[in-house]
């Protein structure tokens, strides 16, 4: 009920599904006055839609009467807290003071961020324009009468009450005050972007009601069919160059073969094209020719490959040393020495557990080498 606060539409056949269907629990909350029906609908009571709305921070109205009678409140009870003689009494003045100051800097902030949020939805909600400018020009009362609250309360902690507040200055009485003076200095600064916010949406105002009057004039004299007797425009319209009366140019962008036959979001969009061009023209595919028996006939290569593993074990078995070893040795095909080194390497990396490797050198065809024995 409270989401649906602002238009009559909860029904009581609805709150009664909600309440499986007990109608005396919906009578007893009409009963205390938490919820009155109006004819076949239901609403909350004000007291407690209020309470929700302060609760939550949704109230929409600017309530600057409580200002006043909290202002009105500190002045009271400083006079009866002035006059008073007994201690504990004089002790309850002074909390109802705290309390009051407390409840003006709350107030007031709220009352600010009210009126702005009020004045953003007046001007991007509100369709009439001329209700649109009277309750902006409204609110901007409203941020007057603030800003005056918030001077008659600097006024009343610094020059009306100030023998009250160096008599009765303690450390929480202290606090309320220097917080109190953040909010309303927070609330003045707020208060000057609202000025210029209302000045700006007012000037909009304007000017969108006098475009919008100049439209109507140029919608009546094209139904009458006068306006090319009557007016320019026909010159206005000739001189006018603007982009927004031309046409709009067409860019044609031709993408690669190569672009639409490798990339697969291209391939994508011509799939996605495709369902929606429908050709009727049936394109018949050529039937290739018949492939040449030479193609067919079975071709054998022969690869010989080197064994590494009975290199290595026959290398074991001798005593000279690998690179010797490598470049005698009577292997299945004939390598060059350049292949012969690249072996040596080879049987090195892969099986250098078995090999004991020296810090002994030598060199064979402008090639340095290390000695390296079977272990």
């Amino acid at each position: 009920m409270f989401e649906k606060r602002k238009t009559l539409s909860y029904k009581y056949d609805l709150a009664l599904e909600m309440v499986d269907y007990n109608e005396e629990r919906i009578q007893y909350l009409i009963s205390h006055s938490i919820i009155r029906q109006n004819g076949s609908f239901l609403e909350i009571e004000e007291q407690f839609k209020d309470f929700f709305e302060q609760v939550l921070e949704v109230n929409e109205e600017i309530n600057t009467s409580s200002i006043i009678s909290n202002i009105q409140n500190v002045k009271e009870n400083i006079l009866y807290y002035l006059k008073e003689n007994n201690e504990i009494r004089k002790y309850d003045y002074l909390r109802k003071v705290k309390n009051a100051l407390r409840k003006i800097g709350n107030i007031t902030l709220r009352n600010v961020v009210d009126l702005k949020r009020n004045i953003d939805n007046t001007f991007k909600n509100e369709p009439n324009y001329k209700v649109k400018k009277a309750k902006l020009e409204n609110l901007d009362k409203n941020r007057i009468d603030i800003n005056s609250f918030i001077e008659q309360t600097y006024q009343l902690i610094s020059e009306q009450e100030l023998s009250f507040f160096k008599s009765a200055l303690d450390d929480e009485l202290s606090r309320v005050i220097t917080q109190l003076k953040l909010q309303l200095n927070e609330c003045r600064h707020n208060l000057i972007e609202i000025q210029k916010q209302i000045i700006e949406y007012l000037n909009q105002i304007k000017y969108q009601s006098g475009v919008i009057e100049k439209l109507r004039q140029l919608k009546y004299l094209k139904d009458q069919f006068t306006i090319r007797a009557d007016t320019d425009i026909d010159k206005v319209i000739l001189k006018n160059d603007n982009v927004i009366f031309e046409a709009n140019p067409a860019y044609p962008l031709k993408l690669s073969l190569e672009y639409l036959q490798s990339n697969n979001d291209a391939y994508t969009s011509i799939l996605r094209i495709a369902k929606r061009i429908k050709s009727l023209v049936k394109i018949k595919l050529p039937l290739a020719g018949k492939i040449s028996n030479e193609y067919l006939q079975p071709n054998v290569e022969e690869e010989i490959q080197i064994n590494l593993e009975e290199v290595r074990n026959s290398f074991i078995a001798s005593g000279n040393n690998l690179f010797d070893f490598v470049l005698a040795y009577n292997f299945e095909k004939e390598l060059s020495f350049d292949e012969k080194v690249t072996v040596y390497c080879q049987l090195i990396s892969q099986y250098d557990s078995s090999f004991a490797l020296t810090e002994k050198y030598s060199s064979e065809q402008e090639i340095e080498y290390a000695l390296v024995y079977p272990k």
